[in-house]
């Protein structure tokens, strides 16, 4: 049903007409009202509704997409005071001023409201894009980088609002009027964000970003996707980039998404693995309909095999695998093509028994031996195998490949495109070959990039063998390219699916570095995460200030000095402070230092040993000093039973090679040392840590805690993560680190 809005020419409602344009809500416009009056939604029933908030909310309850407005009391109630503030953004006084309370408010959030877009985002995002040039200007700049990554991500999202603004922003800042109704055709014009290419390709005939791909034949409202994974490990990085773009397109499409384990191999598959899953989609924040298994149509599969049997479309071959992989490299037919379909029923049966005679035959299509295309040289549809099914235990004696299960659970389930890595191109003619003799409709494939990074292994089989072979801890291991493996690492989630969204689905290949990605990550985390101090415990060197306080003495300073959110810490003053042993071989007699946030102090005498190691410095305090002068900046703590034992860890790829070549074996690049702990001192209020909270420690980098602490003799223990800068890994290793 078609709303009909009406609003004077030089106020358009830009807030509701973006909405509309959102939620897939279809309007015609009539710009006739007289200026000042308010803008009026017509009904078919001859009711009208008036008020931008108003017609906010209606537009909210009859939208395609869920939540935009109707939530729980507390959420719709914070929607309600986003809507009141959001006027804010046409007041040229209090303009930047609303800017820079939003933008903080953004450090922490990624909508304004729970978890997904809601009706406060658009009246807000509307609000700053009303203004034009103005807020261009600021957009821009880095003045306001939360408050900009906001913007653009919804604009990228949903790149219909281009459309909303190129018609009733004008240029010099301010709404303008239009004078012809606004294209409300919903779906066929939403644009993929631009996110990879040059910004000066942006125009073209059809105002599309040169990035922008569509999905063939995908109507809005009828698009199905699926996120396929085989529970034969955990959700890695290259599994997140498939996840999330399924996720992206559902949403531009207003589709929907569902998850199916591709369960067909019991000797790979577990329960532990479907739950891990599952957990790591919930953690990228991957929103579907249902959860199938390909395990649900085993009944409809077998009949499926069996009925192509029948036509003549499929055979029994009990060719041995090593010959049949000759033949079908060297384009031979097997002797079994042929036999009769008598012939292949009794040899189905025999395998649908598991018996000895079946255990020696599998099921293969009758495509194309010659086709130069190798996998439509009569793929292998079903075979033998007599381990039991961690859903199912041992039901079947039979199973589907994934060739063959995946073309009909995808038209069974009625997947309208299935997206798959550029990887299976070759197989694309098989899959549609196998639906087209099923007798399906076609589903149509498209085709993104693979995701592949320096020094990494994506391979499930590979990975595997370092969990089995006892290289790393498990699956987590913040070495793994896993999704528990890299956040506990350190990566915050949404720096993930910042970096894989720049991307987009581009086909084309790349080899992609880590320092990208944890570049985002340190964009994200500096901004909010409390400093703390350490200091390496092997040979630390004691400072005394003859005329620093007798008496110990606390004061209480923010733990970020630019963002208080992240809360204070206890600091103690004493005459006697421990400094970094490189630190200590730094300074030369009677140089002034400064202590960090502290003040100034004068180094008066080193003392050595007989090997020439610093072991103590004396000196004075020399507050009044100016810290513009010292070249030397020292973290330090005080010397103090409070302080707590740390242990230090920093990690190194799993493989000392860049890029593997198709023919290596990555066992002969298995780098022998991928993780050093070094031994440190920190401040007394890292007790407070708890497990998975992000920190600096000042001049030596971020770390994630992954052992909080439990009791004094037993450490602290941090990750290190890396800051996206090219720079040598295991940085605190020491003589006597241990490593492993």
């Amino acid at each position: 049903m078609e709303l009909k809005l009406s609003f004077p020419a030089d106020s358009p409602p830009l807030a509701v007409i973006a909405a509309a344009k959102i939620a897939g809500v279809p309007i015609s416009t009539d710009p006739t009202l007289t200026p000042g009056s308010t803008p009026i939604i017509h009904l078919d029933n001859g009711l009208k509704l008036r008020g931008n908030f108003v017609l906010l909310r209606h537009i909210s309850r009859v939208a395609n997409i869920p939540d935009l407005y109707q939530r729980d009391a507390i959420e719709s109630s914070q929607i309600d005071e986003w809507l009141e503030y959001a006027p804010i953004f046409a007041s040229g006084s209090q303009f930047e001023e609303a800017c820079g309370y939003v933008d903080g408010y953004l450090l922490q959030h990624t909508f304004l409201v729970g978890h997904s877009l809601s009706i406060a985002d658009i009246a807000v995002w509307s609000g700053l894009a009303g203004t034009g040039k103005r807020w261009e200007s600021l957009r821009s700049s880095k003045k306001y980088q939360n408050l900009a990554r906001w913007f653009n991500s919804i604009l990228a999202e949903f790149g219909v609002l281009n459309e909303v603004t190129t018609t009733y922003v004008g240029k010099k800042g301010s709404v303008k009027p239009t004078a012809s109704k606004v294209n409300e055709q919903q779906g066929s014009n939403a644009n993929l964000a631009k996110v990879n290419g040059d910004a000066a390709d942006k125009e073209k005939e059809s105002r599309k970003p040169t990035s922008e791909v569509d999905l063939p034949e995908a109507e809005v409202g009828k698009v199905r996707l699926r996120f396929a994974p085989e529970p034969s490990g955990y959700l890695h990085i290259g599994h997140s980039k498939a996840a999330l773009l399924n996720q992206y397109f559902a949403e531009r499409y207003q589709g929907e998404v569902i998850i199916r384990f591709d369960d067909t191999n019991p000797d790979k598959e577990s329960n532990e693995f479907v739950d891990n899953l599952l957990k790591d989609i919930e953690t990228l924040g991957i929103k579907y309909r249902t959860v199938t298994y390909t395990s649900d149509y085993f009944p409809q599969l077998m009949e499926m095999a069996e009925k192509l049997i029948r036509e003549g479309k499929a055979y029994v071959d009990d060719t041995p695998r090593e010959q049949m992989q000759k033949e079908r490299m060297d384009g031979i037919e097997s002797r079994c093509r042929n036999n009769s379909v008598e012939e292949n029923l009794k040899l189905w049966k025999e395998m649908i028994a598991g018996s000895e005679r079946g255990t020696m035959c599998c099921v293969r299509g009758k495509l194309d031996m010659q086709d130069p295309n190798k996998s439509v040289r009569d793929p292998v549809y079903y075979r033998c195998n007599q381990t039991p099914h961690h859903r199912i235990g041992a039901k079947y004696k039979v199973y589907p490949t994934y060739d063959f299960a995946c073309p009909f659970v995808d038209a069974f389930e009625g997947i309208t495109h299935a997206l798959r890595s550029s990887e299976y191109h070759d197989r694309n003619d098989q899959y549609y070959w196998i639906q087209t003799d099923m007798g399906f409709r076609k589903v149509h494939i498209y085709e993104f990039s693979r995701l592949n990074l320096v020094y990494t292994l994506l391979s499930k089989r590979k990975l595997l063998w370092f969990v089995q072979n006892g290289l790393v801890e498990g699956w987590d291991d913040p070495r793994f390219p896993t999704v528990q493996g890299i956040v506990r690492r350190g990566l915050k989630i949404e720096a993930l699916i910042q970096f894989i969204l720049e991307q987009g689905a581009s086909k084309n290949l790349n080899l992609m570095e880590w320092d990208k990605l944890w570049a985002t990550n340190k964009k994200i985390i500096d901004p909010v995460c409390p400093r703390h101090t350490a200091v390496i415990e092997e040979r630390r060197v004691l400072l005394t200030l003859s005329n620093g306080p007798d008496d110990p003495f606390v004061r209480i300073v923010p733990k970020h000095k630019k963002y208080a959110g992240a809360g204070e810490k206890a600091t103690t003053y004493t005459k006697r402070i421990w400094i970094d042993y490189d630190d200590a071989v730094s300074i030369s007699v009677n140089e002034e230092v400064t202590l960090m946030d502290w003040g100034n102090a004068i180094v008066k005498e080193i003392q050595k040993d007989q090997e020439g190691n610093v072991t103590h410095l004396s000196g004075i305090l020399h507050l009044e000093g100016s810290v513009k002068t010292t070249k030397l900046k020292l973290t330090w703590l005080p010397e103090s039973d409070e302080l707590v034992k740390l242990s230090v860890v920093d990690f190194d790829y799993l493989i000392t090679k860049k890029k593997l070549e198709e023919d290596e074996n990555f066992v002969d690049v298995v780098n022998p040392c991928t993780r050093k702990e070094t031994p440190a001192l920190g401040d007394s209020n890292m007790r407070n840590l708890q497990r998975g909270d992000v920190l600096q420690l000042e001049r030596k980098g971020y770390f994630r805690c992954d052992v909080p602490f439990l009791r004094p003799q037993k450490p602290i223990v941090l990750f290190a993560i890396p800051d996206g800068k090219q720079q040598p890994v295991l940085r605190f290793a020491v003589p006597d680190g241990k490593t492993k």
